[in-house]
């Protein structure tokens, strides 16, 4: 699989952000996914006139095969960090939005599951790269809903819990 980036519309349509994809867009785009152990980080300049998004569901070292599958954090946030650039923001100066990381199983896994093995990887891997985390909603037993309309607003986050489904 290759990088999966996907176009925003602005205004216009949400682009909805499936398993592995990243987007870039301008202000007023619009982006949204849906977060179970995923994590999604979204990135902005500082005046918020550009935004970027990823639904990551690996993290690690993927194999040669997979080196651009945006389903890997590396591939999802080098792909994020190229389209910045490429608009002219510096993804150091960006602030960053970090979501998702649930533990799906609870009855089987209580410490570590995959939830926070994505969320550490992340984590680490922005402080590594010096992009300060400025919200974060992660772990727990819930699924995330997360949308964004790039500009002032902050991202909005809800947490939608599995007994509420029943």
């Amino acid at each position: 699989m290759a990088t999966q980036l996907k176009q925003a519309r602005s205004p216009g349509a949400p682009v909805e952000l499936m398993p592995g994809d990243v987007t870039l867009g301008p202000t007023g785009a619009q982006f949204k996914t849906l977060l179970g152990s995923c994590v999604s980080v979204i990135l902005t300049d500082p005046r918020r006139t550009v935004g970027s998004m990823c639904h990551i569901v690996h993290v690690g070292t993927p194999n040669a095969e997979n080196r651009h599958n945006t389903a890997y954090g590396v591939a999802a946030m080098h792909t994020m960090f190229t389209e910045l650039r490429a608009k002219g923001i510096n993804p150091r100066m960006c602030e960053a939005y970090v979501y998702g990381g649930g533990n799906m199983f609870p009855q089987l896994f209580r410490e570590k599951h995959v939830g926070s093995n994505n969320v550490d990887w992340v984590m680490n891997y922005l402080e590594t790269h010096g992009v300060p985390v400025v919200d974060q909603c992660l772990g727990g037993t819930g699924y995330r809903k997360v949308s964004w309309i790039v500009g002032q607003q902050d991202p909005v986050v809800e947490t939608v819990f599995p007994e509420q489904g029943r």
